[in-house]
């Protein structure tokens, strides 16, 4: 068993959490991970990645050669188009369908969404909506992790002990905040 994701969004958007999660998670159920990152030139609004790879077998890079990447998951949907070289054919983008203006000739909206449209393994949600149901919109990331969870080969028993072990110095209330967003953005997804 192996999973190569693909991780993106922007600074602030809780990609290295995501990332922790799935570190903790993999651990958690004796799989060998390795993770890479790029932060983007400002710590917020610029461009984040990381390459996660998760394998029941030794994994000898930690990035994801072209066309290998099984998931592209995104917290903002430009970003996720970025990095379509590297989805494998049969991959999946799960991405949140809400933008992050952070630069002054962002596409439209509207050509994203049919780029989206045209792929037939693509879900695209309203994560910071629903994060915000929630509780907090800052919660969009676990959303994310969680409407991704379906096509990661991780349990999501493990993902929410993860998630708890992340957060535990944080309390219980944000450790709660977020489990309710994993399930809704698992909910989510799974309604699609």
């Amino acid at each position: 068993m192996k999973t190569d994701i693909i991780l993106c969004g922007v600074g602030g958007q809780g990609i290295i959490s995501i990332s922790a999660v799935l570190g903790i998670a993999a651990l958690e159920e004796n799989m060998h991970i390795k993770q890479s990152e790029i932060h983007g030139m400002s710590q917020r609004g610029g461009s984040v990645q990381s390459h996660v790879r998760i394998s029941s077998n030794p994994v000898a890079s930690d990035l994801i050669p072209l066309a290998n990447a099984g998931l592209i998951l995104s917290v903002e949907p430009m970003e996720a188009l970025r990095y379509l070289p590297w989805l494998s054919p049969g991959g999946w983008i799960v991405s949140n369908n809400q933008p992050f203006l952070n630069i002054p000739d962002y596409p439209p909206v509207e050509s994203l969404m049919q780029e989206y449209k045209s792929r037939k393994n693509a879900v695209l949600i309203n994560a910071d909506e629903i994060a915000s149901r929630c509780g907090s919109a800052k919660a969009s990331n676990m959303v994310m992790l969680g409407a991704a969870s379906r096509f990661i080969h991780l349990k999501p028993e493990s993902l929410m002990h993860g998630l708890e072990k992340l957060f535990a110095q944080k309390g219980s209330s944000v450790i709660d905040l977020n489990l309710k967003a994993f399930d809704a953005g698992r909910q989510a997804s799974v309604a699609l």
